[in-house]
């Protein structure tokens, strides 16, 4: 049965998660019980205040980070905007280096500064794989002045960076490393210490958690100044009333993701081959974007197709089918042009990408279902 109902099949996970029955229920006794403001001192204050120190704790936790090293805020997109603002602002870079592969959110922020730094994208393959030897060159030639953004995996087709790689050329050259772990966290270890990271942005809402809370890690030996003006929430760093229910949701989901990661991602990995496998059997003319062998998040698997009249039609078709997927990310379903990412990587314009994305409640019965009608569809 689907996990969203008997007449959907929920395959967009990637651009957001149901939320798991143990995180609402964590949610809704706060939400009920515990108003109180965080910065109040009286012991409503405190017991809401008890509930962000323990969610911020598991975060830290999860990355293995000091406690003070984590602050809230509304998503990662503004975690992703504030970072790369308060590098250019505090630490004095003189050149940022990125992809065009990267979430908009990261890459029109760092337009943004074109006039400001010198801004370098590095090239991709077909893969969406970087070019290592071209980052190192780059960074050599600013050290102590550049900050390095890139993305842990791809939201579009699930290609992942050697974050440890990126982290040691950085470290090299001294230069600045901030990751958009938006589709990896819960979902892949990350460990701070030893991978040397000066920044990294998570969300609730791809981990089956609240939309709506979001939070950045900040090494304690980068000194940058508040990410928003203000109170003096999350010690002076990130002003407004925290959102208690969503961080307290955030907190939960990660520690299930923790104590059940494996498990999870081995069932991920199954249905995407179920999936994929099923796809390859028909005998349709399909292939597939993106890292298949390493180097891959297994819950993204973008699938690509001639593109002809039945293709033009396909998102509308699969929606009437009842398969939930997206052309590319859900954050750019609106616009009239293609998915940037496919331009980056230079896509064959002559063939339209579905992307179909799977989680820990994804079943057998969903995934051999919608490839059934989307071979039938295509």
């Amino acid at each position: 049965m689907s996990n969203i109902g008997s007449d959907k099949i929920y395959l967009d996970h990637a651009a957001t998660t149901p939320l798991d029955p143990e995180v609402l229920a964590a949610m809704t006794e706060v939400m009920s019980g515990s108003y109180g403001n965080p910065s109040s001192i009286h012991s409503m204050g405190r017991k809401s205040r008890i509930l962000i120190e323990n969610a911020r704790r598991t975060i830290a936790d999860t990355i293995n980070s000091s406690i003070g090293e984590i602050y809230f805020t509304s998503s990662a997109t503004e975690s992703n905007n504030s970072i790369i603002r308060a590098a250019v602002r505090d630490l004095r870079v003189k050149r940022i280096i990125s992809a065009k592969s990267e979430h908009h959110c990261v890459l029109n922020s760092v337009l943004s500064f074109q006039k400001e730094v010198d801004v370098k994208f590095l090239s991709l393959d077909l893969q969406g794989n970087i070019n290592y030897s071209e980052l190192e060159s780059l960074v050599s030639e600013f050290p102590n002045e550049t900050l390095v953004s890139l993305m842990h995996v791809n939201n579009e087709i699930g290609t992942m960076l050697d974050l440890q790689k990126v982290a040691d050329i950085c470290s090299n050259h001294n230069a600045f490393l901030h990751t958009d772990a938006v589709q990896s966290l819960g979902k892949f270890g990350i460990d701070v210490q030893s991978t040397k990271i000066n920044f990294l942005s998570g969300t609730a809402h791809k981990i089956n958690g609240p939309k709506g809370c979001g939070f950045v890690y900040i090494n304690g030996d980068t000194k940058v100044g508040p990410l928003m003006y203000g109170g003096s929430q999350e010690r002076n760093m990130r002003a407004g009333t925290e959102n208690l229910y969503g961080i307290v949701g955030l907190g939960k989901t990660l520690e299930i993701w923790n104590n059940n990661r494996e498990e999870r991602m081995e069932h991920i990995l199954k249905v995407r081959n179920i999936f994929k496998n099923k796809l390859l059997e028909s005998g349709k003319d399909v292939n597939f974007m993106g890292n298949q062998d390493k180097l891959f998040a297994p819950h993204v698997l973008s699938v690509c197709i001639p593109k002809d009249i039945k293709s033009e039609m396909i998102m509308m078709n699969l929606d009437i089918a009842g398969i939930c997927a997206s052309a590319g990310s859900a954050c750019s379903s609106g616009s009239e042009h293609e998915s940037h990412v496919l331009e980056a990587i230079d896509a064959d314009k002559n063939r339209k990408v579905v992307r179909f994305s799977f989680s820990y409640m994804t079943t057998e019965d969903d995934v051999m279902n919608a490839a059934e009608k989307f071979i039938s569809i295509i």
